[in-house]
């Protein structure tokens, strides 16, 4: 099996960081990219939308040195986790989570993806954004249980 990029969903929660050494160890392992992935929700029912915001329209990355309202965990996470791995990438996504991540594993050609199997929001063993990435993808994914 070839690892050349690896996907960790993030909502900067405890949760998902229980997935982060399994990410450090994979990339570096594999020599592998690592695709962070945090998405904003978009509440278009209170009269207005996040997504025209998104740098670079759909699909796109945040242009180097931009600074979200995460930019410290983004930051903490380059400096402390991902030294060793050859190459990481940033992305904000706006909308679903589980849409985002399948949307990301398509345009960046993911072959892995690791992340918790619930995020900070989920009142059940299993999430449902967990539940529906893994029904809907076609790459490998790798649930840490929380």
């Amino acid at each position: 099996m070839r690892i050349e990029r690896i996907l960790w969903p993030t909502d900067f929660s405890e949760n998902a960081a229980l997935a982060l050494p399994y990410v450090t160890s994979l990339a570096e392992k594999y020599g592998a990219e690592v695709h962070i992935l945090y998405v904003l929700k978009d509440y278009p029912a209170f009269g207005g939308t996040l997504r025209r915001l998104r740098p670079g329209g759909p699909g796109k990355n945040a242009p180097v040195g931009e600074k979200d309202s995460r930019g410290a965990a983004w930051d903490e996470i380059g400096e402390r986790f991902l030294k060793a791995c050859p190459l990481f990438f940033r992305h904000i996504g706006v909308g679903d989570p589980a849409q985002e991540i399948l949307r990301t594993i398509h345009s960046e050609s993911i072959d892995l993806v690791i992340m918790a199997s619930r995020g900070h929001e989920s009142h059940f063993d299993f999430g449902s954004v967990a539940d529906r990435v893994l029904k809907c993808t076609t790459v490998p994914v790798v649930l840490i249980p929380v």
